[in-house]
């Protein structure tokens, strides 16, 4: 593991932010970490960077114990905030080159890095600016070049396509892979399901300060018993078809507008081929498709919340 935390706790006055909690990062994959607000994710991250220390419990990076004073550890982390955090006062280039500077870079090192990350977040052609002129996308471009200026083991991403247009969420999922595949380890949050489920390998699950599930997509799947909904669409609707479809056993309801056909069934009855035999023999389909579980329907199953409140950006 590149990274890890053993039953470490954190708390703030009577408030238990983190609550024994136990996390892994497994070296070269991207983890996404999902939490609804309030489930501790801040907090954790702050932890595993040496921003703040444990209250207890063990926290290692690169095999090192992480705490505020191991100054070596963060030589080699990229820590991506969800507030953008360069200097409006300095070029995009200038940004770059103060933030590798901080990591130790100098001289042809330095260069050559801060050139690479301009050409890799799309920013070449306005090295020269100032952030303040950016489009809230190329804002959050720039802050995540600055985080990979140094090229670190891990990089942690807390939400880095806040607030931005189609366009640029793209670019950086694309960048994400692209880090990944050069082997740097991502940890990965966000409140985006659909990005989430895009481009992590492997998902944590946190609520009230602690992980409560982890796993592939598939393995996170498996654990939740999810209604089968079948939507069809008859070729000769009748009263007779609906009523052999309501009659099948495990079949919850029938919802029928016009020649769409909703069946609801039981999680597990596996009446697919039922419902296709009567359909057929009730004058035929024309189309047919199933709902099919998703890592939103797992989150709301495991936390009783979802991820990203109405409304939310």
């Amino acid at each position: 593991m590149i990274a890890s935390m053993k039953n470490v706790v954190k708390r703030y006055g009577d408030t238990t932010a983190l609550d024994h909690l136990n996390l892994d990062v497994a070296e070269g994959e991207i983890l996404g970490l999902l939490g609804p607000n309030g489930a501790g994710k801040t907090t954790a991250i702050r932890t595993l960077c040496g921003l703040i220390d444990a209250d207890a419990g063990d926290v290692q990076v690169f095999g090192q114990k992480q705490s505020i004073r191991n100054l070596k550890t963060r030589r080699n982390l990229g820590l991506v905030t969800q507030e953008i955090t360069v200097f409006n006062d300095l070029s995009a280039i200038e940004n770059l080159r103060y933030f590798g500077g901080l990591y130790g870079l100098k001289g042809a090192e330095l260069n050559a890095n801060v050139k690479e990350m301009l050409e890799f977040v799309g920013l070449t052609d306005r090295a020269k600016n100032r952030p303040k002129t950016f489009s809230g996308g190329m804002q959050r471009r720039l802050n995540i070049a600055c985080a990979l200026v140094h090229k670190p083991k891990l990089v942690i991403m807390d939400e880095p396509t806040v607030g931005i247009d189609p366009q640029s969420r793209n670019h950086i999922l694309e960048s994400v892979k692209k880090i990944a595949a050069n082997g740097t380890t991502v940890l990965y949050t966000s409140h985006y399901m659909e990005e989430v489920q895009a481009i992590c390998n492997r998902i944590s699950i946190m609520d009230a300060g602690r992980v409560i599930a982890e796993g592939t997509i598939d393995e996170l799947m498996s654990r939740i018993q999810y209604e089968d909904r079948i939507h069809l669409h008859a070729a000769r609707p009748s009263d007779a078809l609906t009523e052999e479809l309501r009659a099948i056993s495990g079949v919850k309801s029938v919802t029928v507008n016009g020649t769409h056909y909703l069946i609801t069934s039981g999680a597990g009855s596996g009446n697919v081929n039922r419902i296709m035999e009567i359909a057929h023999r009730n004058g035929g389909v024309t189309s047919f498709s199933e709902d099919k579980p998703n890592l939103e329907d797992v989150f709301l199953t495991l936390t009783g919340k979802r991820l990203r409140d109405d409304g939310e950006v």
